[in-house]
């Protein structure tokens, strides 16, 4: 639907723990409510502290901010804070002060805290803010280490802190603080200390916000304004707005893609922080002088279930999407699922129908049937409580996410991701600290979701980084991933990741192409109703090392069977060996930290030992192999007897020219270059899958490598009608029905004909 100007964005019925602005409300009357909206949205607003539903929330706050102040540095002579942030240099250390004084000043300002309304706590607080200013980050500074601590950190965590303690700023105070903000975030469209280097992404997100707390806090019309506008891009004619969609670079895509530095797949990381400052932003403003009336806002709206959905299993998000983020063992998949949550209930409230049922009904069934309540804020709670909703039921889907080398494969039972990479997409980053063993990430590593818990628990630090289901790898040692400097990513030089799709059913190829090694091998996925069908072949290596495919690499205690042609692992499911190769097997528990993989200064993890048993199967294909190759099925909660009996696919090529499969009535082919495959001719390298089911043929054709401007797709049955085609499809009926497809420009993705077929044949 189109959203118009007039209904963009406003505070609907749903909305009770906001206060709204009275119409004909004078400028100061504006501002007041303002900033109590502001303190609400941080606290909850007017909530029933005795409701059993927040319990749990409030502890964690009240026992957090306990902790803080049993730790704070009083004493006069002071020269930091906290003993374990110095403020000897490290950017992290500013950021963190101010971050902990702001969870100090949340408890003091949340009603049922044990802190709440205590003057002593807030005394403290100012005193830490006052001491921070004289210190550590004031407008006379100059920005060392990471921008983001000086530009968004700090400033985010300082203007909470002065919304929540308003009442008890001096005017000097409030100036001082200000200016330190001004200095470092002047406006939401520029990174200060490069006046060039346009903001986009979740970063503008963060700033604009930043700035629309600073405009409240400082009683600015202008800053306000400048928030705003800094959503749209308004500087630059809208560039950089992030309301619009983008073919290249960081933003929303069409596909539903998410990409944020430039080529990282960042929908569960950069993407939910967007999400999360603007629908803070779109709720502030609503009703006021300032409210966000761009009539392109339904792309953040349309993104709930185009971009942010797919991803969520039972209210995880899932780590296919998180990039370097699934090394933060304080932002697991549970975490950032409940933050995701949090953002579309609190988005729903302001949007128009149908969009605020579907978000309600989404948040409800992700609610029901995860673990929201077990890791939601306040706030957040607060929100859930007053859900009223129809839960939403697990979808049943499959997609695409061309423009970001992701596939999701969703079924009533189970999830599956898969992580591509290109030339386009990188397969990792790290830096800063954090992901020193994402070597493999993306490189066709395949995440099979039955339960809420297997990523989750300490999956990152104790698995082994080398053999991640997929994966074809090179044996070879790897020192920990770093960059020289901030964040870097490292991407393979293949042109071939993506996939297409057909009625919920899916076909995705990666030419593998491994980083830092002469490993090359040709991968296909083909997902099914009840498996995946994953196939290899020109597997080939000259380095003198071995070569291995992982089957499976999986956290748990379950019992393996494995058997010739077969294996089943107790909790998840079976696993059909399609090409009578043998496959090997290991039990193992391994111990690690997760410290060990991301020691970041805001984000590191701790060294406390964490222990996971782990079953592995992988395929060894030898040392320097020459044209191997594998062909595997995962069957996800099949029984010992279903996998063993299992037949549901025939695996008609599995060679360096073509990978097909057929399964009943559909066929799936991966073209690498002109040839037949299961009755399918391509003459250009293709993906490609046919479904036949009566009268009806449907076709779908997607060019994965984005190297071809035209392929012709001959079927070797006749086709005599046709239903209808996409615009870039032009069909040639017959004894051998003829589908061109004009694949230029399509950036990976799917082109449909559908046609129909003689009774009797």
């Amino acid at each position: 639907m189109r959203v118009t100007r007039r209904t963009a964005f406003g505070l609907g019925a749903g909305t009770l723990l906001l206060p709204l602005i009275p119409a004909g409300a004078s400028a100061q009357t504006e501002f007041d409510t303002l900033r109590a909206r502001a303190a609400a949205l941080i606290t909850g607003g007017a909530f029933d502290a005795a409701d059993p539903a927040f319990a749990a929330p409030l502890a964690r706050l009240g026992q957090s901010a306990a902790g803080l102040r049993r730790t704070l540095v009083t004493a006069a002579n002071r020269t930091h804070l906290w003993p374990d942030l110095p403020l000897t240099g490290v950017s992290g250390d500013i950021a963190s002060s101010y971050t902990r004084l702001r969870t100090l000043a949340a408890a003091w300002a949340t009603p049922g805290t044990t802190q709440y309304g205590d003057a002593g706590l807030a005394g403290l607080v100012l005193d830490g803010l006052d001491f921070l200013y004289g210190h550590a980050y004031n407008e006379s500074k100059r920005e060392l280490g990471n921008w983001w601590h000086w530009e968004i950190g700090a400033p985010k965590a300082l203007m909470d802190t002065c919304v929540l303690l308003h009442d008890l700023i001096t005017p000097e105070q409030r100036a001082a603080w200000i200016r330190a903000v001004d200095r470092f975030c002047p406006d939401a469209d520029r990174r200060t200390n490069l006046n060039d280097f346009a903001e986009t992404g979740a970063n503008r997100a963060d700033k604009a916000l930043i700035v629309a707390l600073r405009g409240i806090v400082g009683r600015s019309p202008d800053r306000l304004a400048l928030a705003r506008d800094g959503l749209s891009s308004l500087r630059d004619g809208g560039k950089h707005s992030l309301f619009g969609y983008v073919t290249r670079g960081d933003g929303y895509y069409e596909d539903g893609s998410f990409v944020q530095h430039d080529d990282i797949a960042y929908t569960g990381s950069y993407g939910v922080v967007l999400l999360g400052s603007v629908s803070t932003i779109l709720a502030l403003l609503a009703g006021s002088s300032w409210a966000v009336t761009d009539p392109k806002v339904n792309v953040v709206l349309d993104s709930i279930e185009r971009t942010y959905a797919p991803w969520i299993h039972d209210g995880l998000m899932m780590d296919s999407v998180r990039g370097r983020g699934v090394s933060r063992q304080f932002g697991r998949d549970q975490h950032v699922g409940a933050d995701t949550i949090g953002s579309v209930l609190l988005l729903a409230d302001g949007a128009p129908e149908p969009y605020a049922t579907r978000f309600r009904e989404l948040c409800a069934g992700w609610i029901e049937r995860g673990s929201f309540l077990e890791h939601a804020g306040v706030a957040a709670t607060a929100r859930a409580a007053a859900l009223t909703a129809r839960p939403a039921p697990r979808p049943v889907t499959h997609r695409v996410f061309a423009d970001m080398d992701r596939v999701v494969h969703r079924r009533a039972g189970w999830s599956a991701a898969l992580s591509l990479s290109s030339r386009r997409i990188a397969g990792y980053e790290c830096g800063n600290g954090e992901n020193y063993r994402g070597w493999y990430q993306g490189d066709g590593v395949l995440y099979l979701y039955l339960d809420q818990d297997h990523y989750t628990r300490d999956y990152w630090p104790t698995v082994d980084s080398y053999r991640l289901p997929g994966t074809t790898v090179d044996t070879r040692p790897r020192t920990p991933a770093v960059s020289s400097g901030g964040t870097g990513t490292f991407g393979p030089g293949n042109a071939w990741a993506g996939g297409v799709v057909l009625d919920d059913h899916g076909l995705a190829g990666l030419d593998l192409m491994a980083m830092g090694c002469t490993l090359r091998a040709r991968k296909s996925w083909f997902f099914l109703d009840d498996a995946i069908v994953c196939l290899g072949a020109g597997i080939t290596s000259t380095d003198g090392r071995t070569i291995e495919t992982v089957v499976e690499n999986r956290g748990t205690s379950g019992t393996l069977v494995l058997e010739e042609g077969w294996a089943h692992l107790e909790g998840v499911g079976g696993y059909a060996f399609l090409d009578r190769e043998p496959v090997r097997s290991l039990r193992e528990s391994r111990t690690d930290h997760w410290r060990a993989i991301d020691d970041g200064v805001s984000t590191g993890g701790t060294t406390d030992p964490v222990t996971r048993e782990y079953v592995t199967l992988w395929y060894d294909h030898g040392v320097s192999p020459a044209g191997a190759s594998y062909a595997y099925a995962v069957l996800p909660g099949a029984t010992p007897h279903g996998t063993r009996r299992w037949r549901g696919a025939q695996v008609l090529a599995n060679t360096a020219q073509a990978q097909a499969v057929r399964a009943g009535g559909l066929v799936g082919a991966n073209f690498w270059s002109p040839g037949t495959a299961g009755g399918v001719t391509a003459d250009a390298p293709c993906a490609v899958l046919v479904s036949r089911e009566g009268e009806h043929v449907r076709v779908a054709v997607s060019d994965p490598g984005r190297t071809v401007a035209t392929v012709t797709i001959t079927l070797d049955h006749p086709a005599l009608g046709l239903v209808s085609a996409d615009d870039t499809v032009t069909v040639r009926t017959g004894r051998r029905p003829a589908i061109t497809v004009d694949l230029a420009g399509s950036r990976g993705h799917t082109h449909t004909a559908h046609l129909t077929v003689p009774p009797h044949l």
